[in-house]
């Protein structure tokens, strides 16, 4: 079964980061990005499920987090506006979950399970 999914929390308050706008590239034969999906994070600051039906191909992918309209509906200022994590699928995987833990001046990601 093939699942994406991300977990975005706000280190800074201590809590989920609610309604953060995610979408899901995947990088196509000639280097550019084609969007396959787009959501929004939930009261607990999840996607739980971000692929339409269909498995994933081996190639490059990104989550990229709109963390500026996070930020601005929060009234502060943030050093990044716009997150991308970029990452490989080699063939024969099809689980990934891949949280965001963030602050108006940092973040960081990991593959999670």
């Amino acid at each position: 079964m093939t699942h994406l999914s991300t977990h975005v929390l706000d280190l800074a308050r201590g809590m989920p980061a609610a309604g953060v706008p995610v979408r899901v590239e995947q990088q196509d034969a000639s280097g550019g990005w084609q969007t396959i999906c787009s959501a929004r994070t939930d009261n607990d600051g999840r996607c739980q499920q971000l692929l339409p039906a269909g498995d994933f191909s081996p190639g490059f992918y990104r989550l990229i987090f709109d963390t500026g309209s996070y930020f601005r509906g929060l009234k502060v200022a943030a050093l990044y506006p716009v997150i991308e994590v970029a990452f490989a699928v080699r063939e024969g995987e099809s689980r990934f979950h891949i949280p965001l833990l963030l602050s108006p001046n940092g973040y960081t990601t990991y593959r999670g399970s």
